[in-house]
């Protein structure tokens, strides 16, 4: 009797402990609880030959502004795929005379949209080991992201970038990354 009642009483603790630990969840909990969300939406992708216009916003030749970039992307139907897109159309450069913002070799490691349309753009450490450096050139790296994701997607609000999974308190020095951003409208002429 004693043996089966240590028995549900460890259930009773192993229960509560997952139920207490799930309703803490972090940000970062909920990137890693997404992945398999994230799979699912890869097959939900439209006729790859269609395409949609969007605006990407690439740095001005004097690296004071940002100004749009039309491109034709694949259609697709989720705003996760259509976020990956754009940011990895972002990390190709610009296909004009403006000027990239996002260093070489930087990779994508995942895109996520978590709930009140937050998205997540996690990204590989190149875009903070090979920054220019410069309050200046960061706030446009940020924003070249943010600005591209939320005017093209209805779905996104606001944006946290993150570094290999990780948060970091800036990706230069200089602009607090703690915090999600929202569009600046103010940096686009």
């Amino acid at each position: 009797m004693i043996a089966i009642i240590c028995r549900i009483f460890c259930l009773v603790t192993l229960v509560s402990n997952f139920v207490l630990q799930s309703s803490f969840a972090s940000d970062k909990d909920l990137i890693k609880q997404s992945s398999s969300a994230v799979e699912e939406v890869q097959s939900e992708r439209q006729d790859p030959q269609s395409q949609i216009m969007v605006h990407l916003y690439f740095s001005d030749r004097l690296g004071n502004y940002l100004q749009a970039e039309e491109r034709s992307l694949s259609s697709v139907t989720h705003a996760v795929e259509k976020g990956r897109l754009i940011v990895k159309a972002l990390i190709k450069g610009p296909k004009t005379d403006l000027i990239r913002t996002i260093p070489t070799g930087t990779r994508l490691n995942a895109f996520y949209l978590g709930p009140g349309g937050r998205a997540y753009v996690d990204l590989s450490e190149t875009v903070m080991n090979d920054s220019p450096g410069g309050s200046r050139s960061e706030l446009l790296t940020v924003y070249s992201i943010v600005n591209s994701l939320i005017l093209n997607i209805p779905e996104i609000k606001a944006v946290k970038i993150l570094i290999n999974g990780r948060e970091t308190p800036t990706l230069a020095g200089h602009i607090d990354n703690r915090y999600s951003f929202t569009s600046d409208m103010l940096l686009i002429r």
